[in-house]
Protein backbone atom coordinates (compact mmCIF):
# COMPACT_ATOMS: atom_id res chain seq x y z
CA UNK A 1 0.00 0.00 0.00
CA UNK A 2 0.92 3.53 -0.93
CA UNK A 3 1.10 6.50 1.20
CA UNK A 4 -1.44 8.03 -0.63
CA UNK A 5 -3.56 4.87 -0.32
CA UNK A 6 -3.28 5.34 3.11
CA UNK A 7 -4.07 8.72 3.92
CA UNK A 8 -6.78 8.53 1.45
CA UNK A 9 -8.58 5.41 3.07
CA UNK A 10 -8.13 7.11 6.65
CA UNK A 11 -9.66 10.05 5.34
CA UNK A 12 -12.47 7.76 3.99
CA UNK A 13 -12.87 5.65 7.31
CA UNK A 14 -13.63 9.02 8.78
CA UNK A 15 -15.77 10.37 6.18
CA UNK A 16 -18.02 6.77 6.61
CA UNK A 17 -18.21 7.45 9.84
CA UNK A 18 -19.10 10.92 10.04
CA UNK A 19 -21.68 10.26 7.68
CA UNK A 20 -23.89 9.68 10.56
CA UNK A 21 -22.69 12.35 12.70
CA UNK A 22 -24.55 15.49 11.90
CA UNK A 23 -21.74 17.89 12.55
CA UNK A 24 -19.55 16.25 10.90
CA UNK A 25 -18.59 17.19 7.06
CA UNK A 26 -18.21 13.68 5.78
CA UNK A 27 -18.67 14.18 2.43
CA UNK A 28 -16.21 17.19 2.54
CA UNK A 29 -13.86 14.90 4.77
CA UNK A 30 -14.04 12.57 1.53
CA UNK A 31 -13.09 14.92 -0.74
CA UNK A 32 -9.99 16.43 0.85
CA UNK A 33 -9.00 13.06 1.53
CA UNK A 34 -8.90 12.76 -2.61
CA UNK A 35 -7.45 15.54 -2.83
CA UNK A 36 -4.62 15.39 -0.66
CA UNK A 37 -4.13 11.62 -1.68
CA UNK A 38 -3.58 12.58 -5.30
CA UNK A 39 -1.41 15.18 -4.43
CA UNK A 40 0.69 12.63 -2.46
CA UNK A 41 0.62 10.05 -5.44
CA UNK A 42 1.95 12.77 -7.87
CA UNK A 43 -0.51 15.19 -9.65
CA UNK A 44 -1.18 14.42 -13.53
CA UNK A 45 -3.13 16.24 -15.41
CA UNK A 46 -5.01 13.38 -16.82
CA UNK A 47 -6.67 11.28 -15.43
CA UNK A 48 -6.40 13.28 -11.85
CA UNK A 49 -8.36 16.58 -13.24
CA UNK A 50 -11.42 14.59 -14.61
CA UNK A 51 -11.69 12.71 -11.36
CA UNK A 52 -11.16 16.02 -8.53
CA UNK A 53 -13.73 17.78 -10.65
CA UNK A 54 -15.93 14.55 -11.27
CA UNK A 55 -15.72 13.84 -7.46
CA UNK A 56 -16.09 17.64 -6.71
CA UNK A 57 -19.65 17.38 -8.42
CA UNK A 58 -20.63 14.01 -6.90
CA UNK A 59 -19.63 16.45 -3.04
CA UNK A 60 -21.97 19.19 -4.47
CA UNK A 61 -24.81 17.25 -5.48
CA UNK A 62 -24.43 14.54 -2.05
CA UNK A 63 -24.87 18.05 -0.36
CA UNK A 64 -27.83 19.02 -2.29
CA UNK A 65 -29.32 15.32 -2.10
CA UNK A 66 -29.33 15.38 1.78
CA UNK A 67 -30.81 18.64 2.02
CA UNK A 68 -33.51 18.16 -0.40
CA UNK A 69 -34.21 14.54 1.42
CA UNK A 70 -35.15 15.85 4.61
CA UNK A 71 -37.14 19.21 2.87
CA UNK A 72 -39.24 16.62 0.99
CA UNK A 73 -39.77 14.50 4.03
CA UNK A 74 -40.82 17.44 5.74
CA UNK A 75 -43.03 19.01 2.74
CA UNK A 76 -44.56 15.50 2.02
CA UNK A 77 -45.69 14.72 5.32
CA UNK A 78 -47.08 18.29 6.49
CA UNK A 79 -44.05 19.66 8.28
CA UNK A 80 -42.72 23.49 8.45
CA UNK A 81 -39.29 24.37 7.64
CA UNK A 82 -38.79 24.95 10.92
CA UNK A 83 -39.06 21.64 11.83
CA UNK A 84 -36.08 20.45 10.03
CA UNK A 85 -34.32 22.97 12.19
CA UNK A 86 -35.59 21.10 14.48
CA UNK A 87 -34.46 17.98 13.40
CA UNK A 88 -31.36 18.77 13.04
CA UNK A 89 -31.13 20.33 16.46
CA UNK A 90 -32.41 16.96 18.30
CA UNK A 91 -29.74 15.10 15.74
CA UNK A 92 -26.92 17.12 17.51
CA UNK A 93 -28.35 16.29 21.17
CA UNK A 94 -28.71 12.98 20.10
CA UNK A 95 -25.17 12.39 19.46
CA UNK A 96 -25.15 12.17 22.75
CA UNK A 97 -27.51 9.52 23.82
CA UNK A 98 -28.03 6.02 22.98
CA UNK A 99 -30.27 5.62 19.98
CA UNK A 100 -29.60 9.43 19.56
CA UNK A 101 -29.55 10.03 15.57
CA UNK A 102 -32.66 8.57 15.29
CA UNK A 103 -34.71 9.71 18.22
CA UNK A 104 -33.33 13.03 18.73
CA UNK A 105 -34.76 14.61 14.91
CA UNK A 106 -38.25 12.87 15.23
CA UNK A 107 -37.99 14.52 18.86
CA UNK A 108 -36.66 17.99 17.62
CA UNK A 109 -38.88 17.83 14.81
CA UNK A 110 -42.03 17.01 17.10
CA UNK A 111 -41.35 19.52 19.78
CA UNK A 112 -40.59 22.51 17.09
CA UNK A 113 -44.51 21.20 15.48
CA UNK A 114 -46.03 21.55 18.69
CA UNK A 115 -44.30 24.61 20.37
CA UNK A 116 -43.38 26.74 18.07
CA UNK A 117 -45.26 26.26 15.19
CA UNK A 118 -48.55 25.02 18.06
CA UNK A 119 -49.73 22.06 15.95
CA UNK A 120 -51.97 19.47 16.81
CA UNK A 121 -50.23 16.60 18.28
CA UNK A 122 -51.52 14.06 15.24
CA UNK A 123 -50.23 16.74 12.86
CA UNK A 124 -46.94 17.82 14.25
CA UNK A 125 -45.76 13.95 14.75
CA UNK A 126 -47.26 13.51 11.16
CA UNK A 127 -44.52 16.46 10.22
CA UNK A 128 -41.86 14.70 12.60
CA UNK A 129 -41.58 11.69 10.92
CA UNK A 130 -42.11 12.73 7.63
CA UNK A 131 -38.92 15.19 8.36
CA UNK A 132 -37.29 11.89 10.03
CA UNK A 133 -37.78 9.65 6.70
CA UNK A 134 -36.20 12.53 4.76
CA UNK A 135 -33.14 12.57 6.99
CA UNK A 136 -33.06 8.49 6.97
CA UNK A 137 -33.04 8.89 3.39
CA UNK A 138 -30.90 12.05 3.01
CA UNK A 139 -28.53 9.86 4.87
CA UNK A 140 -28.53 6.76 2.87
CA UNK A 141 -27.76 8.56 0.09
CA UNK A 142 -24.93 9.77 1.36
CA UNK A 143 -23.73 6.45 2.65
CA UNK A 144 -23.89 4.74 -0.49
CA UNK A 145 -22.44 7.49 -2.89
CA UNK A 146 -19.59 7.61 0.28
CA UNK A 147 -19.12 4.49 -0.39
CA UNK A 148 -19.21 4.44 -4.50
CA UNK A 149 -16.34 7.41 -4.10
CA UNK A 150 -14.54 5.70 -1.58
CA UNK A 151 -14.17 2.21 -3.65
CA UNK A 152 -13.77 4.06 -7.08
CA UNK A 153 -10.57 6.28 -5.27
CA UNK A 154 -8.86 3.13 -3.55
CA UNK A 155 -8.90 1.11 -6.66
CA UNK A 156 -7.70 4.30 -8.60
CA UNK A 157 -4.82 4.46 -5.74
CA UNK A 158 -3.91 0.35 -5.40
CA UNK A 159 -0.86 -0.05 -7.43
CA UNK A 160 -1.81 -3.53 -8.53
CA UNK A 161 -4.69 -1.61 -10.07
CA UNK A 162 -2.33 1.08 -11.73
CA UNK A 163 -0.23 -1.31 -13.30
CA UNK A 164 -3.24 -3.44 -14.83
CA UNK A 165 -4.69 -0.14 -16.09
CA UNK A 166 -1.23 0.85 -17.69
Amino acid sequence: MTPAFVVFLLFWVVGVVGTFIPVVPATLIILLGTFVATFISGFHWWPDLPILLTFTLITIAISLVDNLASAWGARRYGGSRQAGWGALAGGLVGIFIPFGLLVGPLAGALLVELIWMRRSFPDALRAAWGTLLGLLAGIAAKFVLHILVGVVELWRLWEPAKAALS
